[in-house]
């Protein structure tokens, strides 16, 4: 008996990214979606269920405006290095990791994290990621006004 088909999402998970190391280049970075924010983006707070549809371009918007500052203010550190992405210039898959959850996120471990966030323009599929901390959690519900799962 073969191996179980990986799903797409999945696949898209294990691939290459790129680090952002710089803040400007982050800050560069956020433009790029802003740009791109009609591209049919989910956007997914791993603990929280995954979304069954694209977020509108408004949403993309706004947890870009809200994410960039987040960031900055709980990672004081003077580089970033906890935003990945799959391409720069054209990304499709995003991965966001929460300051307050790195553990070894770009060495190697045999249990790394999970990231905190994903923007990607494949349909999620539930990671099993541990729940979001409650003040994470009031954090992402007060961003779209809703109650996590």
């Amino acid at each position: 008996m073969g191996a179980p088909e990986q799903s797409p999402y999945v696949t898209a998970f294990n691939g290459s990214f790129l680090g952002i190391l710089r803040w400007p280049q982050l800050d560069d970075f956020w433009n790029v979606l802003r740009a791109d924010a009609a591209g049919q983006w989910y956007i997914y707070a791993i603990g929280d269920a995954p979304p069954g549809a694209p977020a509108s371009a408004e949403d993309v918007v706004r947890f870009v405006d809200e994410m960039g500052p987040m960031l900055r203010r709980e990672y004081p550190e003077d580089h970033c290095g906890i935003v990945y992405v799959d391409d720069i210039a054209k990304p499709t898959f995003v991965k966001i990791y929460d300051p307050h959850n790195l553990g070894v996120v770009c060495g190697y471990s045999d249990n790394p994290p999970l990231p905190g966030w994903i923007l990607s323009k494949l349909a999620p599929v539930d990671l099993k990621a541990h729940q979001m901390t409650g003040q994470r959690k009031r954090w992402w519900e007060s961003l779209f006004g809703k109650k996590s799962s």
